[in-house]
């Protein structure tokens, strides 16, 4: 018996139904982010490794899958210097290739860039529910704007395009990572150790305030962690706006009432954020589905000009999680007919395409209604059988399969 055969771990197959689902549902993202001003762009799927290990990136650098050198190079590299084997690596997520992009073009580029980038990004991660080496994720993202004015198109176009694939209810955690970093620093935590306490307080979720200071204990002595349990013990659920927010509040919850929440504890966990960050969460998700936030230093790393930037991420695979029962939109019809007849069909073919029908063409078998059942599991919800050849498109009696 031949041993099953299964793609990379964390790394998936998708049947064709299901790849049709999934590009309606990403058109629908796109689309709804086009409406809003943002123009889509293309990045590579690699990049150097300098760029994707340069302390930006949080705790996804460690999971980076660094592709070998080539010919020559990994030669002398195996000979001399074996630590430096890689010289390129896949992207572990869209921000660090749009912002090379952005370094790239920005002569050919709008003053105030906004843009949309869709694809997959990779990542060594452990697989597990909900967790992919391999994922789609769709950010937009505004360059050049160093107004709080960017932060409110950003979360009104991700809430209207969460809408537009039917996700109503979303809501967003907003925070500043001024007001964070103020916050961990009254704990008496020295500036050396920020990222270190930010990246405990971003376990709070998952591990409780026990937990985290538990931990907090092991890095920073008693002294803090009781400082951080009284704390996170004194935040109410509902803590006021502070004022460096309070425009984002006002401008979003008129057209989307209720959906932010200031959450002083929210870290989010990319060592590339200058100000304010947001996450956007679902009572049906066990997981965040989406976020973001202000960066504006990390432009100016390779352009040599400071350079404002925001962006958000919808994750693609989370929200396709919460509307998997969507389908496309298309039209599929299966033409059957006689091979002697097959100049005709494709002819046929061609007319009911331009009238919006996705056509499957097959030659008509012996058990017409065997063919049928397979083609309906694939998505064809229609059929028709050329018996009048000459009679084209309007010739044809298009019947519903089953």
């Amino acid at each position: 018996m031949a041993s099953q055969i299964n793609p990379p771990r964390g790394m998936r197959d998708f049947l064709p139904q299901e790849k049709a689902s999934r590009n309606d549902l990403l058109a629908k993202i796109v689309g709804s982010y086009a409406s809003h001003g943002f123009q889509e762009i293309e990045t590579p799927a690699m990049e150097a490794i300098e760029r994707l290990s340069s302390g930006d990136g949080g705790d996804n650098e460690k999971l980076a899958f660094r592709v070998l050198k080539r010919g020559e190079d990994l030669d002398q590299a195996l000979d001399t210097n074996p630590e430096e084997l890689a010289d390129l690596g896949l992207r572990y997520d869209l921000t660090v290739p749009l912002t090379r992009f952005y370094a790239t073009n920005h002569a050919k580029l709008p003053k105030v860039f906004k843009a949309i980038q869709t694809g997959p990004v990779w990542r060594a991660e452990r697989p597990q529910k909900g967790r992919y080496r391999q994922f789609v994720q769709c950010d937009i993202d505004i360059i050049g704007d160093e107004s709080g004015f960017a932060e409110i198109e950003l979360l009104n176009a991700s809430l209207n395009s969460l809408k537009a694939i039917g996700i109503t209810d979303a809501k967003v955690r907003v925070n500043h990572r001024k007001l964070l970093t103020a916050s961990i620093k009254a704990l008496g935590v020295s500036d050396s150790d920020q990222s270190k306490a930010m990246i405990t307080i971003d376990k709070l979720d998952k591990v409780g305030v026990s937990g985290v200071q538990e931990e907090m204990k092991e890095r920073f002595g008693d002294q803090v962690s009781e400082a951080t349990a009284a704390w996170l013990n004194s935040l109410s659920t509902k803590a006021s706006v502070p004022k460096e927010l309070e425009e984002l509040f006002e401008a979003v919850g008129l057209l989307h009432p209720g959906a932010l929440r200031f959450d002083p504890t929210l870290v989010r966990g990319m060592g590339y954020y200058t100000g304010t960050i947001f996450e956007i969460e679902h009572p049906a998700s066990g997981a965040s589905i989406g976020g973001g936030g202000r960066y504006d230093g990390m432009v100016g790393k390779w352009l040599g000009v400071a350079t404002p930037a925001v962006g958000i991420s919808i994750g693609f695979e989370r929200v396709a999680e919460l509307v998997a029962d969507t389908k496309t939109s298309a039209k599929l019809l299966v033409l059957v007919f006689d091979l002697e007849n097959q100049t005709a069909a494709l002819a046929t073919q061609a007319e009911a395409i331009k009238a919006g029908y996705l056509v499957r063409l097959e030659p008509k078998p012996k058990k017409l209604n065997l063919l049928l059942e397979t083609l309906k599991t694939q998505g064809f919800e229609h059929f028709a059988v050329l018996d009048e050849p000459k009679a084209g498109l309007k010739g044809l009696n298009i019947k519903p399969i089953g």
